[in-house]
């Protein structure tokens, strides 16, 4: 039995054809993923958008301690000269660092409150950690014996940014970072691409977002690494995303830090050294991978709830048993399993409008949504939604042939989810060979070519820094990676903008 609803056909306004900026801010909060908070730059995770959170940190968590992993955690403030140690790290960091110089408030004469006692150094509030876990890794390591050192941490970041966008960019978001020391550069090597893997895993198997692996080039390296590699997907404004990043940073923190060890032989050496991370950035990534103009579009593997049943009521003496039955049906939708997790499913028992709360959680983006009615208890059937799928698509089927097929219908979500993400991306990455078809393709109104302007260009480059930033200033773009693997196989050419010869195809894109 299905409800109707007199809703206009799309949910959220303007849609993304029309204003993707002011659309993704509208699908965050239509879906009550978070809100702006008092503080500027800062942002309040609310309980549904922090329960995607804590899904990714669950699947991730797990993947960490299975490749020896250990979770701790660090002090959020970091004292200024730890910073000072790493010249080309704090040049990095220094526009962004937010600076604690003083403690205890006092009232002044007029009865406002001021800071009080200046601090003997200032501190930094935490925009990354390698400097103060160096510092402690330095006193943690002295034998090879103790190598390697494995560990993670969940934790809160401070960079201060003028121009923040919800889960994009705040002041303070949310994040992992993981950092490691080891005996050779061959064994750090190793883990900064075992853990790109993790990432990419993650991204594709988990978040349905397909993703290009790369290494960064020296002007996009993460400040004070020897290499930077990263993730990179294109959201459906065809810009690109930097979904996550693994960086070797061979000795340069063991340097700075002192993280020394006494090999075999009994002489001193330093540690070689990695660090990498995600962050609520994910989140971000996953609305403007799937969401559509209705709402936000989840993957099940990430969604808090897979199933939600709606009961449809329409009268007192109905209303006691259509709950018994809907409650049945969650009790056995539960003992299914997706992905070796039991099914997440709830029944909405508000007394609201169907309509309201069909729509509700349509823009929440829960992959089924399940509509049972009097009919529907006495048939023993139930009407079912794929949030893939358009609204009104709708199913009616046997109770007992939907709870065995509900992990299907799930995998069969996912699975579209991130056919269609592939679809898309390849449809927009454009091999480009002339300096005039870039200039075109990013050009900002391409009106004889609506449906190719924009997304990525792979194009040789000559590995200039200056072209680079040339193409910045010009296009706003920017050099996003050097592709890895199959994506980045060698095919040597010339460089379109200097005529230079190109040992292999980069990806160009404007990003967030």
């Amino acid at each position: 039995m299905s409800d109707s609803s007199s809703k206009p056909r799309h949910a959220i306004a303007p849609t993304r054809a029309e204003d993707y900026p002011e659309w993704y801010q509208q699908v965050i909060r239509a879906a009550d993923l978070a809100e702006l908070s008092p503080v500027r730059g800062c942002m309040v995770i609310k309980p549904w958008g922090y329960a995607i959170w804590e899904r990714m940190q669950a699947i991730l968590d797990g993947k960490f301690k299975a490749m020896g992993h250990k979770n701790a955690y660090f002090p959020l403030f970091i004292p200024l000269r730890y910073f000072q140690k790493e010249a080309e790290h704090i040049s990095g960091f220094a526009k962004e660092c937010a600076v604690v110089t003083h403690s205890r408030l006092e009232a002044g004469e007029q009865g406002q409150l001021q800071p009080a006692s200046p601090l003997e150094e200032p501190l930094i509030v935490r925009p990354t950690s390698e400097t103060i876990i160096g510092e402690m890794f330095a006193q943690w390591i002295h034998s090879y014996r103790d190598l390697p050192l494995k560990i993670n941490q969940w934790a809160n970041i401070v960079r201060w940014e003028m121009r923040t966008r919800l889960f994009l960019r705040t002041s303070e978001f949310l994040w992992q970072e993981g950092h490691t020391a080891h005996r050779t550069a061959a064994e750090a090597q190793e883990e900064t691409a075992r853990m790109l893997e993790v990432y990419r895993q993650f991204a594709e198997e988990d978040m349905a977002m397909p993703v290009i692996c790369g290494e960064k080039s020296p002007r996009e390296r993460f400040p004070g690494a020897v290499q930077t590699f990263c993730i990179e997907a294109m959201m459906q404004d065809r810009k690109a995303l930097q979904a996550g990043t693994s960086h070797f940073l061979g000795q340069n923190f063991a340097r700075s830090s002192h993280i020394a060890f006494t090999d075999e032989s009994g002489q001193t050496k330093l540690a070689w050294t990695t660090s990498w991370g995600v962050s609520t950035r994910l989140i971000g990534a996953l609305i403007m991978a799937h969401s559509d103009d209705d709402g936000l579009v989840l993957p099940p593997q990430l969604a808090p709830t897979q199933v939600i049943i709606l009961p449809v009521i329409h009268s007192d003496a109905s209303r006691a048993p259509i709950l018994e039955y809907a409650e049945r049906l969650q009790q056995d939708l539960q003992q299914k399993h997706f992905r070796s997790s039991p099914l997440r499913v709830e029944v909405d028992k508000r007394e609201l409008r169907g309509g309201e709360k069909n729509w509700e959680w349509i823009k929440k983006g829960v992959p089924l949504r399940v509509e049972v009615g009097a009919r529907d208890r006495s048939n023993e059937e139930l009407t079912f939604y794929r949030r893939d799928r358009e609204t009104k698509a709708r199913q009616s089927l046997k109770r007992e042939i939907f709870i065995p097929k509900a992990a299907e219908e799930l995998e069969e979500i996912q699975d579209q989810l991130l056919r269609r993400a592939q679809i898309f991306r390849d449809q927009h990455l454009l091999k480009i060979d002339s300096r005039e078809t870039f200039y075109e393709f990013f050009a900002p109104q391409n009106r004889e070519k609506p449906e190719i302007h924009g997304g990525f260009a792979c194009t040789h480059w000559n590995g200039s820094s200056a072209l680079e930033e040339q193409l910045q200033r010009d296009l706003g773009v920017t050099l996003r990676c050097i592709p890895l693997g199959e994506s980045g196989e060698e095919e040597k050419g010339i460089c379109p903008f200097s005529g230079e010869p190109s040992p292999r195809r980069v990806i160009f894109a404007k990003a967030y």
